[in-house]
């Protein structure tokens, strides 16, 4: 455990992804094979739900700390982490703690899911007191679920494969899909002679980069495919021993959710794989996202949602045909293949192409991404049609050119302190706009502030609350801000009856009272924009 805490030290410490790569590849080299498991999986944010319950988890570290609940409270809202709270208050240890890492996940950590209360406060209390520190602190974050550490996954697949020699793609795709960490899945890991036979896998995932210049910077259009950029989940379709498999991006396995997608499925080849977005779907055209996600997190769907929300399998590319792996292949022939696949399937079935955008001028392409909204699009991909289908974000081959945001100018009426580094100030807000002469909470956001903005909105709170309610507070309607938002449709769980995806703030409307935010029929008519 004090190895995997001297590596969260070390990579917490250092901005530098050179550096970063250099401590996870020295710690690799020395861990035991089991510990090298549970590193990865944590690293890549495969860490264990909430073990143990908040309120009981504050009650029990107070008790230890020995300092009263209203005490404990008032240093967790300044903190703004409770695992942080627990580590500064629970005394220090006399002596260094044993065990290894998997030996305290696998023996002290998650054994305590299935434990009933008053057996989970007597394992706290002794592993408070054997653990101090930064070990006690991701003890803490682990118990919690809300362990992060500052490495991207392909710092992490860099390491290993300095470590193992295995190339870097091998290695990103032996850790996609399902897996359990232990010694003999690492071993398997960084084998050199490791058989990669587990047919369920997906390939990693291709990811964009925002366009943020004009799109005539990158060259000769004709070079170029244009895509709708859909709303959905992204995902892959593994066609392989008679089998439908479907992958999320954030490797979820989502088969069994998606019956109607998957029965079309069956029509595929065997060795079959395509990258793809999964809509809500109706009358040949996507649905809000919202329909969406009615299905989502559904591990079954009855005949009625499976009627009221139909969903759909747009295909972008295809990166699998007849067992091949056509990943190296350019992108105008792995669209060739798809286009052949889907061609093939009986009419009626829920698996489609993503229609490529006939373009011949950058100013086509400008004016498809100004009409997105009506396609019931996010904007647009741009996709160099003799890339590679690589791994990860790479910059130079796919981007993303989403529509500009819808906006709003908003009157803040509640505040709530933040957490973690924002701990202590005010910085959860909520913003209303004007049904006739009431306020009519609209929206919440927390980010888009710089820090001088934060800290000036932090005492203008605390010197114009008007009420309390817990932790948080009524401010007199004084300040506009301009909220920015990818999205909006109807809802019946707001107030405004309105709901947007996305919000954040723009920016302060210094210049603005009150009295001139935006009223609800003005924003109502951002429905059909």
């Amino acid at each position: 455990m004090k190895d995997f805490a001297a590596l969260f030290d070390a990579i917490d410490a250092t901005t530098a992804t050179s550096e970063k790569v250099a401590i996870l590849v020295s710690y690799f080299r020395s861990a035991t094979e089991a510990d090298a498991a549970w590193t990865v999986s944590f690293l890549l944010g495969r860490r264990p739900k909430r073990l143990v319950k908040a309120p009981d988890l504050r009650v029990w570290a107070a008790e230890v700390a020995q300092v009263p609940m209203w005490l404990f409270e008032e240093c967790y809202a300044q903190v703004g982490d409770l695992a942080e709270t627990i580590s500064l208050l629970v005394p220090e240890p006399e002596t260094s703690p044993g065990g290894s890492l998997a030996w305290w996940v696998e023996e002290r950590l998650l054994p305590l899911a299935s434990m009933a209360p008053d057996v989970q406060r007597q394992a706290l209390h002794a592993a408070w007191s054997e653990l101090g520190g930064s070990s006690r602190f991701l003890f803490n974050k682990l118990i919690t679920g809300g362990f992060r550490v500052g490495v991207a996954e392909g710092l992490v697949v860099r390491a290993l494969a300095q470590v193992s020699g295995v190339p870097s793609d091998t290695i990103a795709h032996r850790l996609m899909g399902q897996w359990e960490p232990s010694a003999s899945w690492y071993a398997q890991l960084i084998h050199t002679e490791t058989a990669d036979s587990d047919w369920s896998k997906p390939y990693p995932f291709f990811l964009a980069y925002p366009l943020e210049a004009a799109p005539e910077t990158l060259g000769d259009v004709h070079d170029w495919q244009g895509e709708w950029k859909w709303d959905g989940i992204r995902c892959q379709l593994v066609r392989r021993r008679g089998r439908t498999l479907l992958w999320s991006r954030g490797e979820e396995l989502l088969t069994g959710r998606f019956p109607e997608v998957e029965s079309s499925a069956e029509w595929l080849p065997d060795g079959t794989v395509l990258d793809g977005e999964l809509l809500a779907w109706r009358d040949g055209q996507p649905l809000p996202f919202s329909e969406l996600q009615r299905r989502i997190g559904r591990k079954t769907v009855g005949k009625t949602l499976l009627a009221d929300v139909p969903c759909h399998l747009l295909v972008y590319d295809c990166l699998e045909a007849g067992g091949m792996d056509l990943r190296s292949e350019p992108l105008r022939e792995r669209r060739m293949q798809a286009e052949a696949l889907i061609g093939a399937l009986p009419s009626g079935a829920t698996i489609g192409l993503s229609p490529i955008i006939e373009a011949t001028s950058w100013t086509q392409i400008v004016l498809a991404r100004e009409a997105a909204r009506t396609q019931q699009s996010e904007g647009l991909m741009l996709k160099r049609r003799e890339a590679p289908y690589g791994v990860g974000r790479k910059v130079g081959d796919w981007w993303k050119w989403k529509v500009n945001p819808l906006t709003v100018d908003a009157v803040l009426v509640y505040a709530q302190v933040g957490h973690g580094r924002r701990a202590g100030l005010f910085t959860d807000y909520t913003f209303a706009i004007w049904d006739g002469a009431t306020l009519v909470p609209f929206a919440k956001a927390y980010s888009g502030l710089t820090d001088a903005e934060i800290r000036e909105v932090d005492r203008f709170v605390r010197a114009n609350t008007l009420e309390k309610f817990g932790p948080v507070r009524t401010v007199k309607p004084e300040l506009v801000f301009e909220l920015a938002f990818e999205g909006i449709q109807r809802s019946t769980r707001h107030k405004s009856g309105l709901a947007v995806r996305f919000p954040r703030m723009a920016r302060w409307r210094r210049d603005k009272p009150a009295e001139e935010a935006d009223t609800i029929e003005t924003v109502r008519a951002l429905l059909s924009t």
